[in-house]
């Protein structure tokens, strides 16, 4: 099993206080379960994920523009496979170096293929006459993040 690591912005700001004498800091879990728990009853979930070999913060319904990808056709769905990261506005999970897809899974529809903007190179060498123009469009696939499903699995301590 992974080793996980659980960081809560809320008891930062809780150990603060406590230092204060205003409040306790309150127990952070210490089972991969009861982090997912919380996670889960969080109104709003992210993921970091590779993807073309890449690293991108992703959140349900973004629409990410990544580098072409061979093999797959509009309306096709990919799960994602490299999850590092999985974090809600006050908590975050971070897999050492990935969450397994058994705990986290994420689908993504391929929306459509596109190219980018036109990219003009101009060469020349002076005092030969010699001029070139390259045009180039670069490929990219474009891709709707679905829900992030995450897995009910019992709080065991």
């Amino acid at each position: 099993m992974a080793s996980w690591q659980i960081h809560s912005w809320l008891s930062q700001g809780i150990r603060r206080a406590a230092t204060c004498g205003l409040h306790t800091q309150p127990r952070l879990p210490n089972t991969t379960s009861a982090a997912l728990n919380l996670i889960r009853a969080q109104p709003s979930q992210y993921i970091v994920a590779s993807l073309a070999g890449r690293k991108y913060l992703l959140a349900p319904r973004d629409l990410l523009t990544v580098p072409h990808l061979k093999d797959v056709r509009v309306g096709d769905v990919i799960a994602l496979q490299d999850i590092h990261e999985l974090g809600s506005r006050e908590y975050t999970l971070r897999g050492s170096p990935l969450i397994p897809t058994t705990q986290v899974q994420v689908e993504a529809t391929v929306v459509e293929h596109t190219k980018g903007k036109m990219e003009v190179v101009f060469k020349k060498k002076r005092r030969k006459g010699y001029q070139k123009t390259i045009k180039n469009k670069h490929p990219y696939t474009r891709l709707r993040i679905g829900p992030i499903q995450i897995a009910d699995t019992p709080v065991v301590n």
